[in-house]
């Protein structure tokens, strides 16, 4: 059972003990990510994650970071989304002082220095480009730029080589003390939690006051630009995207407006995304790979923000087969809309749903993300056991009742990367 307390400087701390693991899971996250930049500080949230890596005054350079953690077998990261930030290590349960002390070094005491960022540039411009390399990779933004268009959500979360070669060590570090404040972090701890040391462990967190312009928590629920998409009707052009690029297979995405996290809709919504392409047994998989001999890969997905949300299909496929493959995706995403699933179906989608969850939740680092994110998004925290009855209770009609409202021909988008430049965009367009 999850545990919700306040340290004295603000920290938000929620410990999830997890049995059956030696592992401990210790995260702190932030509720800002690249859609609170500014067009110039395009790529500032994945930028200072990068520099938390680079050295603090007790552990002066990188190397003397990862050595201390490295000794341990421990495995730990970072992670920059458009709306949260995260920080984590995991460690044995033994061990988890080391990753206390470790993890709030990194983020109170990083040195940001100048001659640091100026090097670091360097490998976040070949690491935007790893990305762009990779169709499998790129498709997403590309599709998620289609969809969003000018706003900060439709911008790449590590921004452009221009906007990080000009972003500024004081730039950096005046954006680094803003959002990165103890009251604004919510801390998880997970897995096998050392309780009689806890009290020590949390210390190395509690010693750190909020510097004077940190935003509040509530800030990050309203301090950014609002999507909303376009009324009426929205021009063919406006809804597909095609990038040229000379490579054996064609990634495509296939997709509409979706819904924001904490939508009513979300538990049918995820049961309707499972049927369609959770796997070898998915209308997708089936109709698309087994059938037809399509695609190699193909599935459903969706994604979700505080105020808006993207659903799709996404698979790579034969450049050449691409108006056949794209019209028996659409149809089996219009039959969603037309067809009840079947008793069998639903039986089986909320099962498979409830297995892959049970085996996540072995995992400490799984826990502490979920409670993390729930804190950060949600008005209450939803428990994977509370979500998974809310799961349970959705019906067939229910299933094609968020079908009918997210699958709308109208609103259809369409990303496309690969060696199409024989198919000209207007025929491309004409396929949806």
């Amino acid at each position: 059972m999850h545990k919700i307390s306040k340290l004295k400087n603000g920290i938000t701390l929620i410990t999830v003990p997890v049995t059956g693991t030696k592992a401990t899971t210790i995260l702190a996250m932030f509720p800002v990510g690249s859609r609170y930049e500014t067009n110039k500080l395009s790529g500032a949230s994945h930028f200072v994650e990068h520099m938390l890596f680079k050295g603090t005054n007790k552990r002066p350079s990188a190397q003397d970071i990862s050595r201390a953690i490295e000794a341990y077998g421990a495995d730990y990261n970072a992670f920059t989304n458009k709306d949260y930030t995260g920080y984590y290590i995991r460690i044995n349960g033994d061990d988890q002082a080391v990753a206390f002390d470790l993890l709030s070094d990194m983020i109170y005491h990083s040195k940001l220095e100048p001659v640091e960022v100026d090097k670091e540039k360097g490998p976040i411009v070949e690491e935007l480009r790893m990305y762009k390399d990779n169709p499998l990779m790129a498709i997403d933004q590309l599709f998620e730029g289609l969809a969003f268009g000018d706003s900060a959500l439709g911008r790449d979360i590590g921004g452009t080589e221009k906007t990080v070669q000009g972003l500024s060590q004081p730039e950096l570090w005046q954006y680094y003390q803003k959002h990165y404040s103890p009251r604004n972090m919510v801390l998880v701890v997970a897995g096998n939690i050392k309780k009689p040391q806890m009290k020590k462990m949390l210390g190395y967190f509690v010693s750190q006051k909020a510097p004077r312009e940190a935003k509040n928590f509530v800030f990050y629920k309203h301090g950014f630009p609002v999507f909303t998409w376009p009324k009426g009707k929205v021009s063919l052009a406006k809804r597909v995207l095609v990038q040229e690029k000379k490579i054996d297979q064609a990634q495509v995405i296939v997709g509409f407006p979706g819904i924001p996290n904490n939508h009513p809709d979300r538990f049918a919504a995820s049961i309707l995304l499972n049927i369609l392409g959770a796997g070898m047994s998915s209308r997708l998989f089936v109709e698309v790979r087994e059938r037809r001999g399509l695609a190699y890969m193909v599935h459903a997905a969706s994604t979700s923000y505080r105020d808006v949300g993207l659903v799709y299909a996404q698979a790579g496929l034969d450049p050449a087969r691409l108006k056949e493959a794209l019209a028996v995706i659409q149809t089996e995403m219009m039959r969603m809309t037309t067809e009840p699933v079947s008793r069998s179906e639903l039986k089986d989608a909320k099962s498979s749903m409830a297995g892959a969850l049970a085996l996540k939740l072995e995992n400490s680092g799984f826990q502490a993300q979920w409670y993390a994110k729930e804190f950060i998004f949600s008005p209450t925290i939803e428990t994977p056991e509370w979500v998974m009855t809310q799961i349970k209770k959705v019906t067939a009609a229910e299933v094609q009742r968020v079908a009918k409202k997210l699958f709308v021909g109208s609103q259809t988008r369409l990303a496309v990367i690969g060696p199409v430049g024989t198919v000209s965009k207007e025929k491309i367009m004409k396929m949806i």
